[in-house]
Order: structure tokens, then C-alpha cells, then sequence
């Protein structure tokens, strides 16, 4: 089957030359971005009902961008000016460079993870006297409060947003040869959505082992995974799969 369409399951990338732009080109098919799930903020009356008094912590682990906005979004409607002192532990560059829509860089500690949890605890152990706010999602990969558990750190979670299922009914009568997706809250999506899904000749792509579970316990087959050491990001991935298909 030859691949004419894709649909990614998550917002267009705000940049002007994706790696998705490149594939479009280069192998001449059709890339439609609509994320299947979004964020909602969670109201400063239901994060006071949390008892968070962000005041009292002396360091934020910050885990995305949608955790840098929602923690200053809170800050400034509890009318709380954040003291230059404290210390900001991002688990990627990317997560850090983001917070720089929020601070001046280089007047801030701030500690930088590559790409995983794994790799930030390093930093967080160097520091376990500090008293430290995890604010994130309804939805957190439960790795992320394991591992704080076991490096015994003085820890609080803060549900500052919530992860929700977007409206898809305008996709009922649409048809993709592949469909993109990158955490299991997507799998839920179509789910809630389309409780009548049938993939037939439709070909599903899976980000991650929990992606991959999720897709195949609702009975799908997923024919393209990600990563792999032969492929370790979604477009190889695909690339490859389309090139084997023409």
C-alpha cells in the first residue's frame, strides 16, 4: 500500500523546518496535524484546595513546557513574586530554554537533564536538602514520583493542569493510510471518540513501550514502532516504512 496521508495525533510543531516538513517533501505525502488530546488549566482555588503553598518550596522540577507556564500562571495569580533563589531542575534543554520566556537565564540556578528523569536525579541528589514542587498534569508517568521516592528527597506533587480528550467528530468521515501516536492518552482519545474504531487497512505508528501496550490492548496492530535502535525517532521511523511501501 502506498502512503499518501498521515495523521499526527499531536500540534503542528511551531517551527519552520520540522523534520515532518522534511518528509512531506521528500517523499511526497501529506502530513495533517490534529492533537487528539489538550491541557486545561487547573484554577488557583483547586490548587490552594491541594494545600500547595508554593512559597514554601526552595526548588521546582519542571518536566515540560506546559509545567513551565501553569507554575508561573499559578505564582502570579496567588500573587507570589518568586525569589531569585530558587532553583529550577528541567528534565531537557529544551524545558530549559522555554523558561526563559519566564526568567532572566543567567541570574537563576537552574539544572538541566538530557532527556530522561533518570538523567536529571544526578543533579536533584546533589541537592536533597532543598524542598522540592513537582508541578505537573492530572496524568504523570509514575517513574517520575518512584524515583523521587528512592532518592528520598523532600518532595510535594501540585496538579496544576489536566490532560483532556479533544473533540474529533470533525475526523468521522476522514481517512488516513497512517495514524501517529505518542502516548497512550491518545489511544484513549480515539477510544472516547470513536467507540466504534475499526483500523482495517489503516497502518498505526506508536511512540514508546506504554504507547505500543496501550494501542495493542484496544486490539490494534501496530506496524510501526518507535524508537529503535534502527530508527530512534518517529519520522525515521516512518520514512522507513513508506520507502518499503512504495
Amino acid at each position: 500500500m502506498k502512503v499518501k496521508n498521515i495523521l499526527i495525533s499531536q500540534p503542528k510543531p511551531n517551527v519552520e523546518h520540522s523534520p515532518y516538513s522534511e518528509l512531506e517533501d521528500k517523499l511526497k505525502v501529506k502530513i495533517d496535524f490534529i492533537p487528539f488530546i489538550h491541557v486545561e488549566p487547573v484554577d488557583t482555588k483547586e490548587v490552594r484546595q491541594q494545600k500547595i503553598d508554593i512559597s514554601k518550596f526552595s526548588a521546582i522540577i519542571l518536566t515540560s513546557r506546559n509545567a513551565v507556564d501553569n507554575f508561573f500562571r499559578i505564582a502570579e495569580e496567588m500573587r507570589y513574586k518568586i525569589p531569585d533563589s530558587l532553583k529550577y531542575f528541567c528534565l531537557s534543554e529544551a524545558v530549559a530554554f522555554y523558561l526563559q520566556k519566564y526568567v532572566v537565564y543567567r541570574k537563576r540556578k537552574i539544572y538541566v537533564g538530557k532527556r530522561t528523569f533518570q538523567e536529571l536525579e544526578s543533579s536533584i541528589k546533589k541537592h536533597k536538602d532543598e524542598k522540592f514542587l513537582l508541578p505537573s498534569s492530572d496524568m504523570l508517568k509514575p517513574i517520575i514520583p518512584q524515583q523521587l521516592d528512592k532518592l528520598g528527597v523532600d518532595w510535594t506533587r501540585g496538579v496544576f493542569y489536566k490532560t483532556v480528550v479533544s473533540d474529533l467528530s470533525h475526523l468521522r468521515e476522514v481517512s488516513y493510510d497512517i495514524v501517529v501516536f505518542f502516548s497512550p492518552s491518545g489511544i484513549k482519545s480515539l477510544y472516547e471518540n470513536f467507540p466504534d474504531f475499526e483500523q482495517k487497512g489503516t497502518k498505526i505508528a506508536a511512540f514508546g513501550n506504554t504507547t505500543i501496550k496501550a494501542a495493542e490492548e484496544k486490539g490494534l496492530n501496530v506496524q510501526i514502532k518507535a524508537p529503535t535502535p534502527e530508527t530512534p525517532s518517529m519520522t525515521m521511523a516512518l520514512e522507513n516504512y513508506i520507502k518499503d511501501n512504495k
